[in-house]
């Protein structure tokens, strides 16, 4: 990332080999507990040396022909402007998905530091802009899924955000949101917006659609039933 003037990395006291990959590649790393992502961005923002941050994840990856555009859209920014909407590109199982809802998928992800901040959600948080929002063309690419494997193995944790979010919020189990969400996410994903379109992984990719939803619901049942203030961790 040459073109960048700074690369930084906020890193929650990881124990691979993280850190020493950062350092090849001269980031700059900060380290802060993690308690969700929108906590943890947020305290990233003061960490940023400079006016326009660019927030990428680690399963996510910049094209030349976005870093291009990037650079002429920052160069000719008019005053008013305090964020850039970026298509992204999902890629699942081998191949990019087109349907389903998941293309072109727009996320907020080039922004001014001292204008925006993400909404306090324990999970898929929006970042609150209160200014204009300019839309750019080239995609970045998001390794969504290398492996089925892979895909579930996030399933626990965000569905545990997911219903500690309902439950933070006053949100009361109904059995119907249990029973008929599930199935009408699917429909949703699958046939509405085409999912089956993109074949066998269409078909896999929008199956997780009411696993989340069954899961999340069910969750926020356990809290309630159990009396507890968050869903329970694994060991």
């Amino acid at each position: 990332m040459s073109w960048a003037d700074e690369l930084l990395v906020v890193d929650s006291f990881s124990t691979d080999a993280t850190l020493a990959i950062c350092a090849e590649f001269g980031a700059r790393v900060v380290q802060h507990e993690y308690r969700n992502s929108a906590t943890q961005k947020n305290w990233a923002l003061p960490q940023c040396a400079f006016d326009w941050v660019l927030q990428i994840d680690s399963d996510e990856e910049l094209t030349p022909a976005l870093c291009e555009e990037i650079e002429q859209a920052l160069a000719g920014a008019r005053p008013e402007v305090e964020a850039f909407r970026i298509p992204r590109r999902n890629h699942f199982l081998g191949r990019w998905m087109r349907h389903g809802g998941v293309w072109p998928d727009y996320q907020i992800r080039l922004f001014r530091r001292d204008r925006c901040r993400w909404e306090d959600r324990e999970v898929h948080a929006h970042l609150q802009v209160p200014g204009e929002i300019v839309t750019l063309t080239q995609p970045f690419i998001h390794h969504d899924g290398p492996s089925i494997s892979r895909r579930f193995r996030d399933l626990d944790r965000y569905t545990r955000y997911e219903a500690d979010e309902l439950h933070k919020r006053g949100v009361r189990f109904r059995w119907y949101d249990l029973l008929l969400r599930p199935w009408a996410g699917f429909f949703y994903r699958y046939v509405w917006l085409h999912g089956f379109r993109d074949g066998w992984r269409g078909l896999i990719f929008c199956s997780y659609i009411p696993v989340y939803l069954f899961l999340v619901r069910a969750k926020l049942w356990e809290l309630e039933a159990l009396g507890l203030n968050e869903s329970p961790r694994l060991p």
